[in-house]
């Protein structure tokens, strides 16, 4: 005889709450420990604050050491105050300073964008030297050709010769890294050499004009960049002002800008997603070729013809700005400014203090040295990271032969 258990109810459902269920967030959530917008901006630039304040620091012990020849043998411990103070007033304290302070800087944005959107891709483009002196060359022949064109069109046209002969410079240590894994500082390295030696020898030589004591190219004419404000101010203020947003949409709000950034991060990444890492290693080198190109033609049609003996150091200068202007195109400007600040004041500083315009070339290099050294740095001051990743200068240091294609 078997017993029949009752099948139990279902239980009744609770009844609703009527108090209202939390609101599903819809923003980014933050993980623990990581530094806001804010908070990530000043711990990206600790470091090259540091780096500015430790080169000057240094340049004041070699001012001091300085005074012991031009203070009659004594040491003078307020010259690195009437340097500095004559440094900054010469970059600042009048119109004609603040001028030819944006005009200083204003190549050098274009020559710390060709090295910073390298850096974004991975790249280390170390031959923005070559790259300049190929495009002010071709700016400079081109321009000659169409001096007698009236100005916006001779200075347009020998803009863009000069940009596609960045560009061309450009793409050939591109192609060699996409495609035999030459190193792209090896590469470039000797492409500086090679367009300093052909190019002197080319104007020396061969497009030699008669008439003045030392070789150089004919007059770029109508191709002059036309002055806009004060002395000095050519209209590659407006450039460099402008490429600023520019290259900040090409990198951050474009389908070609992602895929660089992603290539940069993780070339395996990209190529599985679908992207073309030697393609955009292509890219990304002709186009850094192209803003050193802009900047080598902004200093020639700025001087009016191509001397064979071209000393500009924009090009070296411009890994220093894309180092304190961490790779991004805003701080890259503000680097710029700096350095430019520093090469305007420093004809004051030598009439005032009596110390050499050299001295700038020294605490620029420093700069450079102490932004290198970022990990000593930061053990040295104890500085955390907080999330922050100094991707441009992990591609300095990249070894020899890492993640080529």
């Amino acid at each position: 005889m078997t017993t029949e258990h009752p099948t139990p109810e279902p239980a009744s459902p609770e009844p609703p709450t009527t108090e209202p269920s939390a609101p599903i967030s819809t923003s980014p959530v933050r993980r623990a420990g990581s530094p806001g917008r804010i908070g990530a901006w000043v711990a990206i630039s600790i470091v090259p604050v540091l780096s500015i304040l430790l080169a000057l620091l240094i340049g004041s012990l070699l001012i001091i050491a300085s005074s012991l020849v031009t203070a009659k043998g004594q040491l003078d411990l307020g010259l690195p105050l009437v340097a500095y103070k004559s440094l900054f007033l010469g970059a600042f304290g009048s119109d004609k300073g603040i001028v030819s302070t944006l005009q200083a800087a204003a190549p050098l944005v274009f020559t710390g964008l060709a090295v910073g959107v390298g850096f974004k891709a991975g790249l280390f483009n170390i031959g923005g030297s070559g790259q300049v002196l190929m495009g002010g060359f071709s700016a400079a022949l081109v321009g000659a050709a169409v001096g007698g064109q009236p100005v916006p069109i001779a200075v347009t046209i020998a803009l863009v010769a000069g940009a596609l002969g960045g560009a061309v410079y450009g793409f050939i240590p591109g192609f060699l890294k996409a495609f035999t894994g030459a190193h792209e500082v090896v590469s470039t390295i000797m492409l500086n050499s090679l367009a300093s030696f052909v190019i002197v020898g080319l104007v020396n030589d061969i497009l030699k004009i008669t008439g003045p004591t030392f070789a150089r190219t004919a007059d770029v004419g109508n191709a002059t960049l036309p002055v806009i404000v004060g002395r000095n101010g050519t209209i590659g203020i407006l450039l460099a002002l402008a490429v600023v947003p520019i290259v900040y949409f090409l990198l951050w709000r474009t389908t070609l800008g992602f895929e660089i950034r992603t290539v940069g991060a993780n070339p395996s990444a990209a190529r599985y997603a679908g992207m073309s890492p030697r393609a955009l290693i292509v890219i990304t080198m002709s186009l850094c070729g192209l803003f050193a190109g802009i900047g080598g033609s902004m200093e020639i049609l700025s001087i009016g013809y191509y001397p064979a003996i071209f000393g500009s150091t924009i090009g070296f200068a411009g890994i220093t700005v894309a180092l304190l202007g961490r790779a991004h195109p805003v701080g890259i400007l503000l680097g710029a400014i700096l350095l430019g600040a520093m090469r305007a004041g420093a004809p004051a500083m030598q009439v005032d203090a009596k110390v050499p315009v050299e001295l700038i070339d020294v605490i620029q290099g420093l700069i450079l040295l102490f932004l290198a050294a970022e990990v000593v740095m930061r053990r040295a001051f104890r500085i955390r990271a907080r999330g922050v990743a100094p991707e441009e200068l992990q591609t300095v240091t990249r070894s020899y032969g890492e993640g080529t294609v």
